[in-house]
């Protein structure tokens, strides 16, 4: 049953999309909102599991071309791995230093890392984008945002 790839991947898929799903039926509702913040979720999970599904059932042949285009080179990896980290510490960090501070650090350093070489429009770029994102949710949107060390 589990021959070719898609098979595998629309397996895996689907149990990620049943266990989303049942997280997000446990999402409190709250009565007279017409969009309640359970939504989103419960579309996406069972959006997934449709596809995940015609995964599934999609033919498969698995070529020789088609193997060598899954394979990734080493420094992709490592440019993964290396974006990867730098993720894990955004999210480590981000409740006690902040929204702004670790966007700006992160957008900063994960450019650098992958080679953006001019540093003032670099430098520019991380700055503007948080800020103005942090001004949109918090200001327009009414929604709180961690703002760590920095007082507003």
């Amino acid at each position: 049953m589990l021959q070719g790839v898609n098979r595998k991947i629309g397996l895996i898929l689907a149990l990620l999309s049943i266990g989303y799903l049942y997280m997000s039926y446990q999402l409190p509702t709250y009565p007279y909102i017409p969009i309640d913040a359970d939504a989103v979720p419960k579309t996406l999970g069972w959006v997934l599991l449709v596809l995940s599904i015609a995964l599934i059932f999609s033919k498969d042949s698995d070529s020789e071309e088609q193997k060598a285009k899954r394979r990734i080179p080493k420094t992709d990896v490592k440019a993964l791995l290396g974006v990867g980290a730098l993720l894990l510490i955004y999210i480590i960090l981000f409740e006690t230093l902040g929204f702004i501070i670790m966007t700006v650090l992160f957008v900063y350093f994960c450019s650098w890392f992958l080679g953006y070489k001019n540093h003032i429009v670099n430098a520019i770029v991380s700055i503007v984008f948080p800020v103005a994102l942090y001004s949109i949710f918090v200001f327009m949107l009414q929604i709180k945002l961690p703002q760590g060390i920095l007082p507003f």
